[in-house]
C-alpha cells in the first residue's frame, strides 16, 4: 500500500509538471493526451488523478492564484483603497497575459449542477471582494462595479491581447485606459477616474 501510494505521488508530479509545460506552450485547449504522453503515464492515469481539464488546470494555477491572494491580503493594508484595488487588478492582468490558459480558466463558467467554491475563479473573486468593498466605502469605485465586472474586464484584456506582438505592453496599456476612462487629466496610479466613478464623484475625490 506504502508503495502504491508513493507511486501515485510520484505519478501526480511527474504529470502536474507536464501539464505546466504543456499550459504554458498551448494554453487551455493543451491536450490530456499528450501530457500524458510527456509525463509518461497513460490517459487513465491522468484522468484518475485529474477526472477533468478543468481540474487539472486548477492545479497548474493553484501556486500562483494564492500567491494572488496573499498580494490582495498585503494590499488590504495601503492607505488609499483605490490604489490597492487597481493594483492588484494589474497585477492580475499582468500574470493573466503571462500565463496561457489562465484567462481561459478564469473565463470558463462551471455547471451548475457541479459549484466549485475553490476553483480559481471563485478563490481570485474571494481575494479581490475585500479590496472592492474597501473602495466602496471610501467612495472611490461607484456602488453598482462588482467584482464580476472587473475580473471579466482583466480577463478580456488578457485573451484580446495574447496574440499581440507586445502583449504585456498591450494589455497595461489598455488596462490604464480601463481605469482612466476617457479623461485626458487621469491616470491609473490611483487618481480619480474609471472604475464606475461618475464625474461628479471624481469632481470630489482626492488625488
Amino acid at each position: 500500500m506504502t508503495g502504491q501510494r508513493s507511486d501515485a505521488r510520484r505519478n501526480y508530479r511527474r504529470i502536474l509538471a507536464a501539464a505546466e509545460a504543456e499550459v504554458a506552450a498551448r494554453g487551455a485547449e493543451a491536450s490530456l493526451e499528450q501530457i500524458a504522453r510527456a509525463a509518461g503515464v497513460g490517459s487513465a492515469t491522468v484522468r484518475r488523478h485529474f477526472p477533468t481539464r478543468r481540474a487539472l488546470l486548477e492545479a497548474v494555477f493553484q501556486e500562483r492564484i494564492e500567491s494572488m491572494g496573499e498580494h490582495a491580503h498585503r494590499l488590504s493594508a495601503t492607505e488609499d483603497a483605490r490604489t490597492a484595488l487597481v493594483e492588484w487588478l494589474r497585477a492580475l492582468v499582468a500574470y493573466a497575459v503571462s500565463a496561457r490558459g489562465f484567462a481561459s480558466t478564469l473565463s470558463y463558467e462551471p455547471p451548475v449542477e457541479e459549484p466549485s467554491p475553490q476553483s480559481c475563479g471563485e478563490r481570485i473573486e474571494a481575494a479581490g471582494t475585500p479590496l472592492l468593498q474597501r473602495a466602496m466605502r471610501d467612495k472611490a469605485v461607484a456602488a453598482h462595479v462588482t467584482i464580476h465586472d472587473l475580473l471579466t474586464l482583466t480577463v478580456g484584456i488578457a485573451l484580446a491581447t495574447e496574440h499581440h506582438k507586445d502583449p504585456g505592453a498591450q494589455a497595461d496599456r489598455l488596462f490604464r485606459l480601463a481605469v482612466e476612462g476617457l479623461s485626458p487629466e487621469r491616470g491609473a496610479d490611483g487618481a480619480p477616474g474609471g472604475l464606475g466613478t461618475s464625474a461628479e464623484d471624481r469632481s470630489h475625490k482626492r488625488v
